[in-house]
């Protein structure tokens, strides 16, 4: 490793004690508005200020202590969206606004106003249905859908907005005396932070004291609410107690707690409620630091209210109350409000985008380690997957790769001829992924560095000059990726001419980009250093690392002057992150308990616009015990993002490394990832085109259920398969719950079959992955597996046909090339749809606007939940052409099986059985 003055940078400077990081009560605008709010000071709108502009109507707020206003904004959006701003009328400089995250100015809906009771404002959409009701004193705004209050906003008075000043320095000189405004004592402006706040032995200074915002939103009914990703917790949001807020600040914390609310690598300021027949979803568009409170209150069957003699019974609703608080900016938020879990999903992906198309590689298996040592390192860990039969995608290089920890160069020694590399993978249809991180090495014979230097590319600290931090390179300066020409340079370092050794099978990963300042306060940046537009990092500090992958993206793209798709992975990311590419866990630990809270952080993550997402397989930290890997390989390969990772000094844990047995258990695990990827592909295409989530949690997929809302052991693989993965040691049975009363399910690999609405006990061995086709369904796979996704273009497809209690099924299949932009301009795509109905299994075109030719045939077709045995089937090609197809029927499973067909999946035909 390289020294940092005279020190050497190791992994320890990064497992830190957690002692450092901070707990809400360290935290000093947590701490101002907590006191606050026990003195209660209320604001009121003036509605007579009242003005409707062409896409919103404004009016002031005044809080009755200060007198100062505010400004309010309330817009009615496209797809039954509201959404509220609130600013300073006249700031003393402009407020931080988050750009570049709501793709484009979102359509707004004229919203029509009437005065409702004397001291109200109506304001609704043309439909009618959905009005916004602002009460004046004291202000508050309730959301009603239909007549009923589904949300009410500030209800609990927790509007709070601290407005910027002039510094102390000037305004002394300015006045010569003692302003009131700012009248407290030195301890007392010491504890709550307002100027100064101090942290172990940093100390943050604010130029324009303190600028925090909060607010609250009561939602009526709702006891489930999900979201505000990244933690290592539950997938239901849980009560907040004092000092305990769910914190939303993205910090490198290196082999995280679990069931822990502080904030880890990424933030997404977003959540969902939900209640049978509504679900909403609360979108509160601001990237720095953000605590959020919970409190529900169950619903009352029956409370007494005294009136005047008598005492009336009054049954009262269950109440979730969300408290925001954000150390800047300004208070802009979108309620989403469904009215159910998918339309709450389009809603956020109109305002934030869908799931880029990943690269048909992208889906398979990654394999990764800090580090593969050498090019001859890669080669033999390259033919152990082949000489075990396991197939494999992407291999991947961490830091070790590069010189010195420079990116984009090559360590001479180790790799002394990358593109050679790149060659031997790509003979295999392989890929290769290397890690780039925003950290840039002080060298100045460092070209990276030496041009960023010179064109002033980086963050700078409070005094102007470059801001320097210790990463692994040592002395660092960091990229400021929130600056549109550096991002525009950072995208052109991906061209081939530039970066030296690359090839087109080479793509990224962007690590550290929190971002990650080793020393620094909290291990990141200090606070006050400065961005592009001379704002502060406190402003924008949850969004560095969004920008970086955004500025990834564009380069991979421009690379194949805009051919081809890219795949960036990101360990940090804000709402949005979607676009660009994929998201991890971060630095997890090999142990039971991490596989097991992978899922609901995977729900999490799914539900909030993200769904290319996974927990590195085995656990990043510490060796696994063989059970634990097989189990984990097990659930990895029915999670979004499958990669094997782990850290330095670990001992080596390829696949093949654990006995045969093992490895037998590890290969079948990844095969069966490889078999079901036509379905894995088809269900990105729905998350890229109608944001719908890959991995979903129960509740998406029965919403009336009350008995799914808490579910985060088992999950949803779109609408058809229900996965439970086993995350407990020596386990020999696990309790599936089997949702609805009216469905039926078929177990992947016995084909038994069991009413819904039940729990049902499964008995375990090493070798079962607990995984239920859901009748109705039917689930497009792979017949033969290649050594990689490359391999299995033309390979023949099989159906897995699920019947569901009235005999019918559907499904669905996505194709195209897998790696250009073509399907999109020049619509070359197919989407098939197959449908089962009366004995008849349909192929039919879904969407007659793509084209793709393709040689592949369906060569099998599985038909469960077959009551009766048929006398015949036979196959009707479109040109009228019949013929009889051999099958064998199981009367005890009631399964059907047709074999040796040779169906051109592109063209329409049908399957008769009598």
């Amino acid at each position: 490793m390289e020294a940092a003055g005279k020190e050497e940078i190791s992994v320890e400077d990064e497992a830190v004690d957690k002692n450092i990081f901070k707990d809400c009560s360290k935290i000093a605008f947590y701490r101002r508005q907590k006191q606050q709010l026990s003195t209660k000071s209320t604001y009121q709108a003036l509605l007579d200020s009242a003005t409707k502009g062409k896409d919103s109507t404004k009016f002031q707020i005044l809080n009755e202590a200060t007198k100062v206003p505010l400004l309010a904004e309330v817009y009615g959006i496209e797809g039954n969206i509201f959404r509220l701003k609130i600013n300073e009328e006249t700031p003393l400089k402009p407020r931080y606004e988050v750009p570049d995250v709501v793709t484009s100015k979102p359509r707004t809906v004229r919203l029509i106003s009437s005065s409702g009771d004397a001291g109200s404002l109506v304001l609704a959409d043309g439909k009618g249905d959905l009005k916004c009701r602002i009460t004046a004193n004291p202000f508050k705004v309730d959301l009603v859908s239909e007549e009923e209050v589904v949300m009410s906003i500030n209800s609990l008075g927790h509007l709070y907005f601290e407005h910027l000043q002039v510094p102390l320095k000037k305004r002394a000189t300015k006045e010569n005396k003692e302003d009131t405004s700012v009248d407290a004592s030195q301890e007392n402006q010491e504890d709550l932070g307002l100027w100064e706040e101090k942290f172990g032995k940093f100390v943050d200074v604010k130029v324009n004291g303190p600028a925090s915002i909060g607010l609250d939103f009561s939602l009526h009914g709702f006891e489930h609410l999900y979201g505000i990703p990244q933690h290592a917790e539950s997938h239901q949001l849980k009560n907040t107690g004092d000092g305990d807020a769910y914190r939303l600040y993205n910090l490198d914390v290196y082999g995280y707690k679990i069931h822990d609310k502080m904030g880890i690598y990424g933030s997404v300021p977003y959540l969902l409620a939900h209640k049978p027949g509504r679900t909403l979803g609360i979108f509160w568009l601001n990237a720095s630091e953000t605590l959020v409170e919970i409190n529900t209150e169950p619903a009352v069957k029956y409370t007494v209210t005294q009136m005047g003699p008598v005492a009336a019974k009054q049954k009262v609703r269950s109440r979730t109350d969300v408290h925001w608080m954000s150390e800047s900016g300004i208070i802009d938020v979108f309620l989403l409000t469904g009215p159910t879990p998918s339309d709450v999903f389009k809603q956020y992906s109109y305002l934030t985008g869908t799931q880029a198309m990943p690269p048909l590689f992208s889906l398979g298996y990654h394999q990764c380690r800090w580090n593969y040592e050498d090019e001859q390192d890669v080669k033999a860990v390259d033919a152990g997957f082949d000489e075990h039969d396991i197939p494999y995608d992407v291999m991947w290089l961490d830091i070790e790769h590069t010189e010195g920890k420079r990116y984009f160069t090559w360590d001479k020694k180790r790799f002394p001829n990358p593109k050679r590399m790149q060659e031997l993978l790509r003979n295999k249809k392989r890929k290769l992924v290397v890690i780039s991180d925003p950290h840039i090495k002080i060298d100045p014979d460092y070209s990276v560095y030496a041009e960023a230097k010179e064109q002033g590319f980086f963050v700078r600290n409070h005094e102007g000059g470059d801001f320097e931090g210790v990463c692994w390179p040592g002395l660092s300066s960091y990229l400021d990726f929130t600056s549109p020409k550096v991002r525009e340079w950072y995208s052109s370092l991906f061209t081939f001419s530039a970066y030296q050794g690359s090839t087109d099978i080479l793509y990224i990963w962007n690590d550290m980009n929190e971002p990650s300042v080793f020393r620094g306060p909290e291990l990141t940046m200090q606070k006050n250093a400065i961005h592009h537009g001379n704002w502060e990092h406190r402003e924008l500090h949850n969004i560095y690392g969004f920008y970086q992958q955004m500025a990834t993206a564009e380069g991979l793209i421009q690379r194949s002057k805009g051919k081809e798709r890219p795949f960036v992975l990101t360990r940090s990311f804000f709402a949005g992150s979607q676009k660009y590419g994929a998201v991890w866990t971060g630095d997890n630990t090999a142990e039971w308990s991490y596989l097991k809270i992978s899922i609901p952080m995977l729900l999490t993550l799914s539900i909030t616009g993200i769904p290319f997402c996974g927990a590195d397989v085995g656990g990043f930290i510490g060796n696994p015990e063989a059970e634990l890997l097989v189990r984990w390989y097990q659930a990895g390969a029915y999670q979004p993002f499958f990669r094997g990772h782990a850290t330095m000094n670990t001992k080596r844990r390829e696949p093949w490394l654990f006995g045969e047995e093992h490895t037998r258990l590890i290969r079948e695990a990844i095969r069966q990832r490889y078999t079901l990827l036509p379905y894995w592909y088809s269900l990105f295409y729905r998350a890229h085109v109608a944001a719908e989530p890959v991995m979903r949690p129960l509740w998406i997929e029965f919403p009336e259920e009350l008995n799914t809302f808490g579910v985060e052991d088992e999950y949803m693989l779109g609408s058809a398969l229900l996965v439970h993965p086993v995350t407990e040691p020596k386990a020999t049975t696990v309790s599936v719950f089997l949702p609805g009363s009216n469905e039926v399910w078929y177990d992947s690999k016995t084909g038994t079959y069991w009413e819904g609405a039940c729990t049902v006990k499964i008995p375990v061995t090493l070798d079962s992955i607990p995984v239920f086709q859901r009748g109705g369904s039917i689930v497009p796979i792979k017949t033969t597996i290649g050594k990689s996704t490359g391999y299995m273009t033309d390979s023949p497809y099989g159906l897995r046909v699920a019947l569901s209690t009235k005999g019918s099924a559907v499904g669905e299949l996505y194709l195209d090339d897998g790696h250009s932009f073509q399907y999109l301009h020049q619509k070359q795509f197919l989407h098939r749809k197959f449908s089962f109905l009366s004995g008849v299994l349909t192929n039919s075109c879904a969407d007659k606007r793509g084209h793709h030719p393709s040689k592949c045939v369906v060569e099998r077709v599985f038909v469960l939940g077959l009551k009766k045995q048929p006398s015949s089937v036979t196959t009707h090609s479109s040109d009228g052409k019949e013929e009889p197809v051999v099958f064998t029927y199981c009367t005890t499973m009631s399964t059907l099986s047709l074999e040796k067909l040779s169906l051109n999946i592109s063209v329409d035909w049908e399957v008769h059985i009598k």
